[in-house]
C-alpha cells in the first residue's frame, strides 16, 4: 500500500509539471490611445481610479499579470478571465464598441456593481483592494447614470 501511494504521488507531481508545458498566450495588445474609453467618455479622476483598481487587470489591454498567472492550472483559470473580461468590454478598444454596445456596457458597469457580482469574487479573494465599497459603486453608478443621459 505504502508504494501505491509513492506511485500515485510521483505520477501526480508528474502531471503538474507536464501541465505546466500547457501555456495559453498572456496578451497585452497595443493599445491606441485615442481608442479608450477616456478619449471617447468623459471619465472623472475618482471614476478612473475605481476602473483602474477594479477593473482593469480584466477590462483592458493593460493587465498586470501575477505570478500565478504562469502556474498551470491556475495560469488557465486567470487567462480565461481575462480574456472573457476583454470580450464583455475592453476600455482600452471602447471605439470598437457600438453605440448600442457601449450603453450597454455602461449600464451593465453599474447593475453589476450594485448587485456585487464584478469584480468576480474569485479576483477579489486575491486581490482585496480591488473590492468595492458603497461609495466606489454609487460613484460608479453616478458616473454611468450621466454618461447615459449625456449619449441621449
Amino acid at each position: 500500500m505504502n508504494k501505491l501511494i509513492r506511485y500515485a504521488v510521483l505520477a501526480w507531481l508528474a502531471v503538474l509539471v507536464a501541465i505546466q508545458f500547457v501555456r495559453p498566450a498572456r496578451t497585452n495588445p497595443a493599445t491606441e490611445p485615442s481608442r479608450t474609453l477616456g478619449a471617447m467618455l468623459s471619465v472623472p479622476a475618482p471614476v478612473q481610479a475605481v476602473l483602474d483598481r477594479s477593473c482593469r487587470d480584466c477590462h483592458s489591454n493593460d493587465t498586470y499579470w501575477p505570478w500565478y498567472s504562469s502556474v498551470a492550472p491556475m495560469s488557465w483559470m486567470v487567462i480565461d478571465h481575462v480574456n472573457s473580461g476583454r470580450r464583455h468590454f475592453n476600455y482600452s478598444d471602447w471605439a470598437g464598441n457600438t453605440p448600442d454596445k457601449s450603453r450597454k456596457v455602461l449600464h451593465d458597469i453599474c447593475e453589476e456593481t450594485k448587485q456585487g457580482s464584478m469584480p468576480v469574487g474569485s479576483y477579489t479573494l486575491v486581490h482585496r483592494a480591488a473590492r468595492l465599497s458603497d461609495a466606489d459603486v454609487a460613484t460608479l453608478c453616478a458616473w454611468t447614470t450621466a454618461a447615459l443621459g449625456a449619449g441621449r
